[in-house]
Order: C-alpha cells, then sequence, then structure tokens
C-alpha cells in the first residue's frame, strides 16, 4: 500500500486528528511540533519510551528511540514520541518501594493506553526494559488491539570479580553471606561493585529476560531483536529494524491480537517452561490473556511445564546468563528446538513470516552448552508447578529450577511482612527444616504483592538449604530454592494462609500437585478476626480496590476471565 492510499484507508486512524478543515487547530501545534504537509498523509507512529536514568535496564532506551525512529521514517512512517514510568525491582527490592512493582506495570499499560488512543495514532511501537515494563507493553497492545510491536533494550552484560563472572544475583547471596559472617565488608563491596558493568536489565534467566524470550515466541517482539544486550552495536540496526516493521503492520492492518491468541500464548508459557524462566511468567501471561480476553490461566501454564522440559542451562538454577544464550544461538535456537519435538505451534509474527520460518535459521555455535534437546534436557519437566490444597484453594507457583526436591514437610514460622522474616533469616532464627511463610503481601495484602529475592538469596547465603518458603507475594525470577508464590486467595482476602499458626506442620508435595497443613482450618475461621489491612493511599488504595487475584494475573481491568482452577482438586477440598 502506497501513502497514498493509506490516507483513504479506514486504518488511517489518526486522520480525525489531522484531515479536514475542521482540525486546522489540531494541525497547528502538530506543525509546531516538527509536522509539515507532507507529514500529515503518513501513518502515525507511537514510540513508548520506558527510558529512565535510574536505572541501567532503561537508562540506555533513549538511544535505542532514535533507531526506532529512523526505521519509522525509513518505511513511510511519522514517529511521534511518549515515554511513561518504571519501577526498578532490584533497587526496590527489600524495601517499602517494591509494593509499587506491579502496580506500575498496570500503571505503565494505562498510560500507553491513554497516550496512544488519546491521539489516536496508527500504531506503537513499546521500547522496553525492567521487568514490569515488558508485559505491560503487551497488555497495552492487548488491550488497544492496533497494530503494535515491544522492543526489549536488552540484557546487561556479566561482571566480573576476580575472574568469576557474576549477576546481581550474586550480590543478593552475598548479602546473606554477610549477614553471616562469610563474606567481609571489602568482600561485599567488591561484587557489588563489579556486578552491574553497564547498561541492560538483569542478566540472568530472570523476569526481564524471561519475558522478553516469551513476547518473541509469541510473535510480539521481532525474533532475534530481544536478544541483541543492551551495548552490543547490533542493537542500532534492530531497533531501526523494529520501526519498519511496524509501519509495515500498520499498512497490512495487521492488529495486536493476530498475535496474542490462546495458540501463541501456550506457545510462550512452552518458552519459559523450556528455558527455566521465572515463576511471573505465571502472573504475566495471564494477565495479558485477560487484557486480549482469551481463555488462558494458571492450569495452562502448568500444562506447558508438564509438557516441555527444561533444554537451556540459564541462571538462577544453570550456569549461563542471557548474553551466552545469545551467543550460543538465542531465542531462535529454542524455538527450532521445540518446533522440532513439536512442542509448539505455528503461529504468525509482527516480522511479517511466521514462527516456524524464523525458527527454521537457527544456528547452533559451534562447541555450545547453553541449549541442549528435548530428548537430552537439563530437567525432565519445566522450572515451576501451580499446585493447590488446604493453604492455596486457587492455586500457587512453587518453582522447580535449581532444586531437585519434590516434597517437602517442616514447621511453619509465619510472618506477616517481608522484613520480619528477612530479619529472622539474618538473625538465624529460621533455619533448616523450617517452612516460611509471608502473608499479607498479596495484591491486596501489601498492596502491590512484593518479590522475595531478599529473603532468598539470603538464605542461600547463610548456607541454609533445606528450607521451604510460601508466600501470597511474589518471587524474583532470581530466587533460588523451594519456593512457593502467588497464594491465593491470599491472606487479606481471607485466604486460609492467614490462618496458619507458628508450628502448624505443612507439607507441600509437587507430584501431587499440593500444600496442605495439619490443622483445623475451619474451627481457627470461626473464630479468625482479620487484622486491619496496612494503611494505602493514592495509587496503591486505587489498586487494592479494583486488583483481582493472583490467580487472574492481577489485572485491574474490570470484569477479568474467572480464575482457571482444577475442578477436581475444587471437589476434594469440598469433599
Amino acid at each position: 500500500m502506497t501513502t497514498q492510499d493509506f490516507t483513504s484507508s479506514p486504518r488511517h486512524r489518526s486522520a480525525v486528528v489531522t484531515r479536514g478543515p475542521n482540525r486546522a487547530a489540531a494541525r497547528s501545534y502538530l506543525r509546531a511540533a516538527g509536522m509539515q504537509d507532507a507529514d500529515f498523509d503518513k501513518p502515525m507512529i507511537a514510540v513508548v519510551n520506558t527510558w529512565s536514568s535510574v536505572t541501567p535496564c532503561n537508562m540506555h532506551l533513549d538511544r535505542l528511540a532514535a533507531d526506532v525512529r529512523a526505521g519509522i521514517r525509513a518505511a513511510g512512517g511519522y514517529p511521534v514520541d511518549f515515554n511513561t514510568i518504571v519501577v526498578t525491582d532490584g533497587i526496590s527490592m527489600g524495601t517499602p518501594g517494591m509494593k509499587a512493582s506491579l502496580i506500575s506495570r498496570e500503571v505503565v499499560a494505562d498510560s500507553i493506553e491513554l497516550a496512544v488512543q488519546g491521539h489516536q495514532l496508527d500504531g506503537v511501537v513499546c521500547i522496553v526494559g525492567c521487568d514490569k515494563t515488558i508485559p505491560a507493553a503487551a497488555m497495552a497492545l492487548a488491550r488497544m488491539d492496533i497494530p503494535g510491536l515491544v522492543y526489549y533494550g536488552g540484557t546487561i552484560l556479566p561482571g566480573v570479580v576476580g575472574g568469576r563472572e557474576v549477576s546481581i544475583q550474586e550480590v543478593f547471596e552475598a548479602i546473606g553471606a554477610h549477614g553471616a559472617g562469610t563474606l567481609d565488608d571489602d568482600g561485599l563491596k567488591a561484587v557489588e561493585s563489579a556486578a552491574c558493568p553497564g547498561a541492560g536489565a538483569c542478566g540472568g534467566q530472570f523476569t526481564a529476560n524471561t519475558m522478553a524470550m516469551a513476547l518473541s515466541v509469541m510473535g510480539l517482539s521481532p525474533m532475534g531483536a530481544n536478544d541483541v544486550p543492551a551495548v552490543d552495536p547490533a542493537k542500532a540496526g534492530e531497533g531501526e529494524r523494529c520501526g519498519r516493521l511496524i509501519v509495515e503492520r500498520v499498512f497490512a492492518g495487521d492488529t495486536a491480537r493476530k498475535y496474542i491468541t490462546r495458540a501463541s500464548l501456550k506457545n510462550a508459557a512452552a518458552a519459559v517452561s523450556a528455558s527455566g524462566g521465572s515463576t511471573n511468567a505465571v502472573l504475566h501471561l495471564t494477565a495479558i490473556a485477560a487484557e486480549a480476553g482469551i481463555a488462558f490461566g494458571v492450569e495452562d501454564m502448568n500444562a506447558a511445564c508438564e509438557a516441555t522440559p527444561v533444554i537451556c542451562d540459564l541462571k538462577p538454577g544453570g550456569r549461563f546468563l542471557a548474553s551466552h544464550l545469545y551467543a550460543a544461538g538465542g531465542t531462535r535456537l529454542v524455538t527450532q528446538r521445540l518446533a522440532e519435538a513439536g512442542k509448539i505451534t505455528n503461529t504468525p509474527t509482527v516480522s511479517g513470516r511466521s514462527l516456524f520460518a524464523e525458527a527454521a535459521e537457527a544456528e547452533a555455535a559451534p562447541g555450545q552448552q547453553v541449549v541442549s534437546t528435548i530428548a537430552e534436557p537439563f530437567s525432565p519437566r519445566g522450572s515451576y508447578a501451580v499446585i493447590y490444597g488446604d493453604v492455596a484453594p486457587d492455586g500457587a507457583v512453587i518453582k522447580l529450577t535449581g532444586h531437585k526436591v519434590d516434597r517437602f514437610e517442616g514447621p511453619a514460622c509465619v510472618f506477616d511482612s517481608e522484613e520480619d522474616a528477612f530479619h529472622a533469616v539474618q538473625d538465624g532464627s529460621v533455619g533448616e527444616g523450617d517452612v516460611i511463610v509471608i502473608r499479607y503481601e498479596g495484591p491486596q495484602g501489601g498492596p502491590g504483592m512484593r518479590e522475595m529475592l531478599q529473603v532468598t538469596a539470603a538464605l542461600k547465603g547463610r548456607g541454609v538449604h533445606n528450607v521451604a518458603l510460601i508466600t501470597d507475594g511474589r518471587f524474583s525470577g532470581a530466587s533460588y530454592g523451594f519456593v512457593a508464590g502467588h497464594v491465593s486467595p491470599e491472606a487479606a482476602a481471607g485466604g486460609p494462609i492467614a490462618l496458619i499458626r507458628d508450628g502448624d506442620r505443612i507439607t507441600i508435595d509437587v507430584t501431587n500437585r499440593r500444600i496442605d497443613v495439619a490443622a483445623d482450618l475451619a474451627s481457627r475461621r470461626a473464630g479468625h478476626v482479620q487484622p486491619p489491612l496496612k494503611a494505602a493511599t493514592g495509587v496503591f488504595a486505587k489498586y487494592r480496590a479494583t486488583v483481582a487475584s493472583a490467580a487472574q494475573g492481577a489485572v485491574t481491568i474490570p470484569n477479568p476471565p474467572p480464575a482457571q482452577v482444577r475442578a477436581d482438586n475444587r471437589q476434594t477440598e469440598e469433599a
């Protein structure tokens, strides 16, 4: 389609702003901002950026935007820039600021929608970095269903301490070692100073890199673009490619829901499993599905993990980082292995080519050890499981990478906040054999559903291994160990986790997908007095009033699809 053809196309959304004598005032503003006569005949493309100087994950995204704009112009479009926010998990972790992290996902999605719909733009490129900006961009595109794609700023490169590569994961573990007295101040500072050598998001298969891979396999990001590390010279070319592709998608009339489908969500879930990815993907993929009105829930995520073994040796459970995966063959290689084994189906992608056509071009680097095959996996099943029981009638998500435990039983050590649990770990009050319970940290209770990396990393740093941890909050993609999060219903909503007491025997059985407590919870409920929730004002209060359960992706859109729980487990609980 030519530019002239586009001006008469029903896909020319921006025409309601730019065309006709009644829009002279709008054009006057746009002329002041740099548009000229010929530009009014071009598709107007939003370049939505999550740039910020507060974090290495996003500090380079302003530079990437210049490449995207160049690609848009070269393809016959006109770029207009918007910026939205980021809340950086690595900085806010372990502080009250972490409550803002998941809430920021909704704010980013809302702000993208408002900026694009407020100006009736024709297409969108979302440039993303830290964890929540990635699913937020996909959620906004799913909600608006206009042409759009997501471009990830890329992974950070590893730091080096004493000849050993390190990531932010090692810093959190060093904090635990320092608390245990096995690492001195100088040793802690050495790790702290080296772990993040420059721009890019956290280096392991933590939440950012997990979701970047998921969106590539879903087809909402161009295959290969997200893999390139933040500081790699090839990043510039990928940005220009994204700019060109969005204009092509606008001309073709290909909207976001062409790529966000039940089939593509299942593909994304398979990739998360195969890569040993973050449990946060359960929350984010179900949220993206809810925004698109697709019936896809936690049971679909569990099914993907049951069917798809781990074939990537990536941190936090493995040896390598995302930069090593890029050198080994990247997401394209992982996709090829999944396609060859029949673990995914062929779906369209924003590159204009099918997923299998993209996968066919994969080239494994000679001697690479990062990606194996389905026949020789690093783990026979995927990276997490969804479990149910007395403690979690609507489900919980348990991480399976990085350990070989499939059953744990121990006494509960109950805490009503992350801070209390962390202090108990650091002073040695909890230890081998315990089940740490952290509650009132769910979507409503936080409010905001904080991540618990500080606690799990401190346990590892102190050398405490035989411990389980359950929470109605979340775990970081960098969390390591036998941990179960997203317990639903949460304590603040009256979930059974609110009734657990110190010393109760808790059993976590991965094989049978159960998490139970040896206590008469029914009799306790009769006398239970729900404590007042933590005070919340402003956006935190608005979030608490509108947020759905973690089992529904913790979305804030009205009337999300009902939580998908196992009917047989429901019947067992009621029997």
